[in-house]
């Protein structure tokens, strides 16, 4: 018997495309739970993870992006021994896209993961994948997974991912999510941002140009829209403040530093993001709007990296959440719907985000499990190893312990590149409090 990817689907009848239900909109039989019902949200994610339901088809280009919410959701919940680990790292290494040589990489086209089977079309008789179809929010969430099981990114073929993701940024510093025909916003530059800090190397952006274009999305109000001039957006003003933090040009708990100081307007952005808050206790995307469960996690991530988090009223929070929590398992969009992966997957987060016994820390900056974290042999500091000889300045996000002779990188510090001064030498350390903060 053949065996099944991870996430297949299940085969379901539809009499009726137009007047199948999705998950999320019946209303469950009986009340949820009144607390938080880890083992429930275990066996759900579980299921998901063995056998998505029929419904989940439409989504089958965004195969890649299903299996992060459900793997990183099953690490966030303690379980990420349910995962054959092994098979999910073939399985995620088989939508890199490649190019035939260094050269081709830079052609024009983004040779990072592919979405699903549906956009990689087969490769031709040397094994090269001829028409690609790379994507820059699969490639981030292709990462996410490999790092999530514990897999040597060291051995990724990071090369041709950064060369290539270089040919998506735009002149005004966005990023298209594909080579051709697609449209430019803060989701891609958070995307980019994402890649550059899980791979330790940020040859693959501007990121002075990505800067600026965050800048000009910040709104008059203090949030941030999807692209400049639109609406503050949730969603958007994650996306801009994460990759500020992720690129180091704002530091941690900003509230607590000279905010006059921040190139974004620290105080409106506080102040918007306090509004979001709605009287039922959770969080809206923008203004008048419903509150929906992801917001507690786009809204309050960007509050956590701000340090302003221990103002919102946590107590309201979690109620309002628990309305949305099924009694089969996972979170709804709304109280007392059915529940879907994505809502499941940021109702987790958003637990996380509040402490939740049961649940594994979580990284605002990259949505995902704080693996750093959960590894104490690495120092959760950030540091600039100046060269005694040639006096170049170069960063290390993930300094082991009592390791102090190290070589110069060319573009980060690590003993596998060529150093600047061909040998190794004694480095100069400053430290600094966070490892998301670069020098400038």
């Amino acid at each position: 018997m053949a065996t099944r990817d991870p996430l297949d689907f299940d085969i379901g009848v539809e009499d009726d495309e137009d007047r199948t239900p999705s998950p999320s909109s019946i209303s469950p039989p009986s009340s949820p739970p009144s607390y938080f019902d880890r083992d429930r949200h275990v066996a759900f994610f579980e299921m998901l993870y063995n056998l998505m339901p029929y419904h989940y088809q439409s989504q089958e280009i965004n195969r890649l992006t299903l299996a992060f919410f459900t793997i990183s959701g099953l690490h966030l919940l303690k379980a990420l021994d349910r995962v054959d680990k092994d098979r999910v790292v073939s399985w995620v290494l088989s939508f890199q896209a490649h190019p035939r040589s260094r050269a081709e990489s830079k052609n024009g086209q983004f040779y990072g993961f592919h979405g699903s089977r549906t956009s990689q079309f087969p490769p031709d008789e040397n094994g090269v994948s001829v028409h690609n179809a790379g994507h820059l929010a699969s490639t981030y969430c292709a990462l996410a997974i490999l790092k999530t099981v514990g897999f040597n990114m060291l051995t990724i073929d990071k090369e041709s991912i950064l060369i290539s993701m270089r040919n998506l940024q735009q002149p005004d510093g966005s990023f298209m999510p594909v080579h051709v025909g697609a449209e430019t916003d803060l989701r891609f530059v958070y995307c980019a941002a994402a890649i550059c800090f899980m791979l330790e190397d940020w040859s693959g952006m501007d990121r002075e140009k990505a800067k600026d274009y965050i800048l000009n999305c910040q709104s008059y109000d203090g949030g941030f829209g999807l692209m400049p001039g639109l609406e503050s957006h949730g969603g958007g003003t994650y996306c801009a403040v994460a990759s500020l933090r992720l690129m180091g040009y704002i530091e941690d708990n900003l509230l607590s530093k000279n905010a006059t100081s921040s190139i974004i307007n620290v105080s409106l952005l506080l102040d918007w993001c306090m509004q979001r808050q709605a009287i039922d206790g959770g969080f809206q995307g923008r203004a008048n709007k419903s509150s929906d469960t992801c917001y507690a996690f786009w809204v309050g991530a960007v509050l956590r990296i701000l340090g302003g988090y221990k103002f919102i009223d946590k107590i309201a929070l979690r109620q309002f959440l628990l309305t949305c929590q099924s009694e089969y398992g996972g979170f709804s969009k709304y109280p007392r719907e059915l529940p879907d992966l994505y809502h499941s997957y940021y109702g987790y987060t958003a637990f996380s985000l509040l402490e939740e016994p049961g649940l594994n820390p979580l990284c605002a900056e990259l949505g995902m499990t704080d693996l750093a974290a959960l590894d104490r042999s690495i120092v959760l500091h950030h540091c600039i190893y100046t060269c005694n000889l040639c006096f170049v300045q170069v960063s290390y996000h993930t300094v082991k312990e009592n390791s102090t002779r190290l070589l110069c990188g060319e573009k980060s510090l690590s003993p596998q590149q060529k150093p600047w001064c061909g040998e190794k030498t004694i480095l100069t350390t400053q430290s600094r409090q966070n490892r998301f903060d670069s020098p400038r």
